[in-house]
């Protein structure tokens, strides 16, 4: 394998793990929390898998694009909650009721802001950074 390629299989197996774990710990957060923290942490964390796949799918987008994407999106189905489409959704199928969600709660927004700016910053903390060139 090529640097090149490996390069490329990396940058798309990050994300990819960190979605994998972003959906373990949001599991574990409604077998382990309960209430409005279990609620709102699973938010942010819904968030932040979105953030994740954004990189897996487009691993060259800069961080706060996916950030901005990831929040947009978690908005957006938020707000298809209002309509009557998610419900007729939901009531046929469980995976459009795990993604689409049941109810729309506008407490629910800034969460989504937060798992965003969350992954930002993860991103920004764990980028591997190129060591500067040595002076010759």
């Amino acid at each position: 394998m090529t640097g090149g390629t490996r390069n490329r299989l990396r940058q798309r197996l990050v994300p990819a793990v960190a979605a994998v774990v972003t959906v373990a710990a949001g599991l574990s957060v409604r077998s382990v929390l309960g209430g409005d923290l279990a609620k709102y942490a699973g938010d942010a964390l819904y968030a932040l898998l979105i953030f994740w796949l954004v990189l897996v799918v487009a691993p060259h987008t800069r961080a706060w694009v996916a950030a901005v994407v990831a929040f947009a999106a978690s908005v957006a189905v938020e707000l298809f909650q209002l309509t009557g489409v998610r419900a007729e959704l939901g009531a046929h199928s469980t995976l459009a009721r795990l993604v689409l969600g049941t109810t729309f709660n506008a407490p629910d927004l800034p969460f989504y802001a937060v798992g965003a700016a969350l992954g930002w910053a993860l991103h920004r903390a764990t980028r591997s950074r190129r060591p500067a060139p040595q002076p010759r």
